[in-house]
């Protein structure tokens, strides 16, 4: 066990959906279903993550109306749907990553396993070990255009590093992600000067993050998704998460994936470089110009931060890799799937995308560790996984600066 005050001081960035999440209706607020029907809360609620939001179909209607964002073609950016307000609790803590819904403490979705590890070895919430929250609905756009609620996230996961080094003898910090925590983090890296990441970063520790996207999010947008609970019905969820604009970040990448086919109808194939056309065979067509224009060009900018960088990822689990849609409804019946490797979640081609992507960039140090059999969220909570991460923390806070 490391003495806390001999540890760099380390920031946990969740992935999508890994935090809590408050909402608050306001007047303007108009329920897609009829009173008594819709749910109307009154004050601050936690929206994510809140299984009694969610038991039947009419409440399921109103959580994903809720949650949903709508593109403004104007501002050229997404905003809440008009009346719903939402704010991220517990930011600079542990605390909203630990649990989603504290109510029904499932840690296998979330941090807490991680957290009671990095505790054992001399962690000490808000002391040297930090949380950074985000609206995970949100994501960041390419140059020249607005990203109001992402590009104010990485300002805040700025000053928290600049904090939490100064609470901590000036000692740079170590940023340990998980999933798409992973793809804005790298974007805080070279979205700020050389200077201040050598100042501040010691290491960059990424856990399954899908450098490239994910194929299994054209199934998400096809067919929806049961947020792993089963009495969900995933076809109303599925224009929220449509409407969420991190997942068309998700939507694979063709510097991952080229032009190899993903989802193949009856009369088309659709390839990483044919998602607009996706969007657009599948009824989105409003997902298209933010796709083009705002998340498209953001695909290729993984430049190398230039600090030192960890990924660890899980293999040898079976996952999506192609979708055969034969139904009448075309995309609207589930696919037969095609498996390859990843970690259930994440396609191989896409967690070790950097290395390839950065393969003669001299000054970028990356390491990877494969951890067979370790799953997209298990990575956070099976016991061999954590061993891994906490080997690999170990090691970071022991190499010289």
């Amino acid at each position: 066990m490391a003495a806390g005050h001999e540890l760099h001081p380390l920031i946990l960035v969740p992935g999508l959906s890994g935090n809590q999440l408050e909402a608050r209706l306001t007047e303007d607020y108009s329920p897609p279903l009829p009173a008594p029907q819709a749910q109307q809360a009154a004050g601050w609620f936690r929206i994510w993550m809140d299984r009694s939001l969610i038991l039947n179909s009419a409440a399921l209607r109103c959580f994903a109306h809720q949650l949903s964002l709508v593109y403004d073609p104007d501002a050229d950016d997404f905003r809440n749907v008009p009346g719903v307000d939402t704010r991220v609790p517990f930011f600079g803590s542990t605390e909203g990553l630990r649990f989603l819904d504290p109510d029904h403490k499932d840690s296998s979705i979330c941090m807490d396993t991680l957290v009671k590890s990095l505790e054992e070895i001399g962690y000490q919430d808000s002391l040297n070990l930090f949380g950074a929250p985000y609206d995970f609905r949100y994501s960041l756009a390419a140059e020249g255009h607005p990203s109001k609620v992402a590009t104010q996230y990485l300002q805040d996961l700025r000053e928290l590093v600049e904090q939490a080094s100064q609470m901590n003898g000036d000692k740079p910090v170590i940023i340990l992600t998980h999933s798409y925590g992973g793809l804005l983090t790298l974007h805080l890296l070279n979205r700020n000067p050389p200077w201040w990441r050598r100042k501040f970063i010691k290491h960059f520790v990424a856990l399954s993050a899908p450098w490239g996207g994910v194929v299994m999010e054209m199934f998400t947008f096809t067919c929806g998704d049961t947020m792993g609970m089963s009495f969900v019905d995933p076809l109303i969820v599925r224009e929220q998460f449509r409407r969420t604009e991190s997942n068309l970040w998700l939507l694979p990448s063709p510097k991952a994936f080229g032009d190899r086919p993903l989802a193949i109808t009856s009369d088309r194939n659709y390839s990483a470089t044919d998602m607009a056309e996706f969007l657009q065979a599948i009824g989105f067509q409003e997902g298209v110009k933010p796709y083009v224009s705002r998340i498209l060009p953001l695909l290729e900018e993984m430049a190398a931060p230039g600090v030192p960088m960890t990924c660890i990822v899980g293999v040898g689990v079976i996952t999506p890799e192609t979708y055969l849609y034969n139904g009448e409804g075309k995309f609207d019946e589930p696919p037969e799937v095609v498996y390859g490797d990843g970690d259930g979640l994440v396609n191989l081609a896409s967690l070790l995308a950097l290395e390839s992507e950065w393969f003669d960039a001299s000054e970028q140090e990356l390491k990877v560790i494969k951890i067979p059999n370790a799953t997209h969220a298990g990575i956070l909570t099976q016991e061999f996984a954590v061993r891994e991460i906490i080997r690999e923390v170990l090691d970071v806070n022991s190499a010289p600066t």
